[in-house]
């Protein structure tokens, strides 16, 4: 096989495992009651050549997520002339905040307001504003980033106020688990504590949770963001 066949056939793989993740999300928000085409998929490219970007754009995917601020602005670069929605997904470090506010048009993992007040003052004049996520530490994990859910209606107080940014919802990267009523109980304390803030005046309408292993459950919790990588590009 020389190398053009090789790169159709392996296009047509990916292609063909993308499809069948968008039709088993289909099928959960059936399952669960959810509206059709109300769960978007974010497709995980960290780590994954510039090539498989193109190869899932060619199949119809355009939303790509990535967790490292310098391979976000590379393969932003790389891909500037394709209609790409790029979400950063990954801990956002201060020195990185300048790249990550220049190529990203989502910020999932806002934590801080000393790293959204970065975000909000370096997003380059005449760029559409920041979609933002604070991402909550559902589960308290000591070795996970994310706000507490105590600390969590002080800090979207302050974020709202910042210019440049839009809050649009909260994100979560549970703890693992292979028992899908626990995956659920996990999510469902994500989905109340959004339905929380916006009883107090919020209009949030994103839920960034779930990825290739529990995205089910996070579909049957209010998800409106799943994030796969693996079950798309193959193992890193």
């Amino acid at each position: 096989m020389n190398q053009q066949d090789k790169g159709l056939s392996h296009r047509s793989a990916l292609c063909d495992r993308l499809a069948r993740q968008i039709e088993t999300l289909r099928e959960c928000e059936s399952r669960y009651h959810r509206e059709s085409g109300s769960v978007a998929l974010l497709a995980v490219s960290k780590t994954k050549p510039v090539h498989d970007i193109q190869a899932a754009l060619h199949c119809g995917q355009t939303r790509f997520g990535e967790n490292y601020a310098q391979e976000l602005d590379a393969k932003a670069e790389a891909l500037a002339d394709a209609a790409i929605e790029w979400h950063f997904i990954g801990p956002i470090q201060s020195n990185k905040t300048r790249i990550i506010a220049a190529r990203a048009d989502w910020a999932h993992s806002v934590d801080r307001l000393k790293t959204a007040a970065r975000l909000s003052r370096q997003r380059p004049e005449g760029a559409a504003p920041l979609q933002v996520c604070i991402q909550v530490n559902i589960d308290a994990e000591n070795t996970k980033s994310g706000v507490s859910l105590d600390q969590l209606p002080a800090l979207c107080a302050e974020v709202v106020e910042l210019p440049n940014l839009v809050l649009r919802g909260l994100m979560c990267i549970p703890r693992p688990s292979p028992d899908f009523d626990q995956n659920r109980r996990q999510f469902a304390r994500l989905r109340k504590a959004l339905e929380s803030l916006n009883a107090q005046g919020y209009a949030l309408d994103t839920l960034s949770m779930g990825m290739s292993g529990d995205f089910p459950a996070a579909i049957a919790e209010g998800a409106t963001i799943v994030r796969i990588g693996t079950a798309i590009f193959g193992a890193r």
